[in-house]
């Protein structure tokens, strides 16, 4: 999995459609992913956004484990958050993740970072990925991994 390339956008990424199915991931904010006022730091929400959309791939029946074994890499280009309120040490958290736009070759997922306790919105973020063969060229996925990454989530 790649890290983001880019970090903060000036425009504010709008969440997910609300018909849009998406997966919710339920975490705490660990003392390590704060700063000195005890503030969750600003780059663990790439992260958490990392951990909501490998969740949502994996409930949709494909792993990026299984799609890198078959010589594709989606790769992420650009990456936003926009931070609407503060998680501190020990809060818990939600990451809400959808896939909001996806072709063979490109797709776009939507996060939202929820305070477990309440449910407001502590951040609202969005990632653009690309996928790419082993040679690192643009290539378009089999159609059965897009079916299922593009499909609903699997029991």
């Amino acid at each position: 999995m790649s890290s983001p390339s880019s970090a903060n956008s000036a425009t504010d990424p709008s969440p997910a459609a609300p018909d849009a199915p998406a997966a919710e991931i339920e975490e705490r904010v660990r003392y390590a992913e704060t700063d000195g006022m005890g503030i969750a730091h600003h780059r663990n929400y790439f992260v958490w956004f990392e951990q909501g959309r490998t969740e949502l791939c994996r409930r949709r029946g494909l792993t990026y484990r299984e799609i890198e074994e078959r010589g594709f890499f989606i790769v992420v280009v650009e990456a936003a958050c926009h931070y609407k309120k503060p998680l501190r040490y020990d809060d818990r958290f939600i990451v809400r993740t959808a896939l909001r736009e996806s072709s063979a070759k490109k797709f776009v997922f939507s996060y939202e970072v929820l305070r477990a306790e309440d449910r407001q919105v502590a951040a609202t973020g969005e990632t653009v990925h690309l996928v790419v063969n082993r040679e690192g060229r643009v290539a378009p996925l089999p159609q059965d991994v897009l079916d299922l990454l593009a499909g609903p989530e699997r029991s």
